[in-house]
């Protein structure tokens, strides 16, 4: 009796387990990782600056703005993000009036710029002329 089939089997099979387990361990991690997001959502953002914190000093006593970049096309025409990328961070500190471009991936700051923060004219009312 010839034992290959037997073994080919086995092989495939074991091969199979390996590959449902170790799709089960990255699955079971991407899980955690989304819960600890949504219980503590500053996490992500203490994460991102702890990042950018050892690149270089950031303000102290202000908590910044951060956001994502999401169509990078539509703001390359500001000077500011010329090089932005979808997925790159913008953190924003205001009374500092600096803004940071980090890229999360490359572990890289982008761009660093000064902001100008100015308070909105008082609108002028308008008024109508009386008949």
């Amino acid at each position: 009796m010839d034992k290959r089939p037997v073994i080919i089997a086995f092989v495939i099979l074991a091969f199979l387990a390996v590959a449902g387990a170790s799709a089960g361990i990255y699955y079971y991690y991407q899980y955690k990782s989304v819960v600890k997001r949504s219980q503590d959502p500053q996490a992500e953002i203490k994460d991102i600056l702890a990042k950018v914190s050892k690149l270089m000093e950031l303000p102290e006593g202000e908590d910044p703005t951060v956001a994502t970049v999401q169509d990078a096309d539509q703001i390359r025409s500001q000077p500011f993000f010329t090089k932005a990328q979808n997925g790159q961070r913008v953190i924003l500190y205001t009374n500092a009036r600096l803004a940071i471009l980090f890229d999360e991936k490359a572990n890289k700051i982008i761009n660093v710029g000064a902001i100008n923060v100015g308070t909105p004219s008082a609108a002028t009312p308008e008024t109508t002329p009386e008949p």
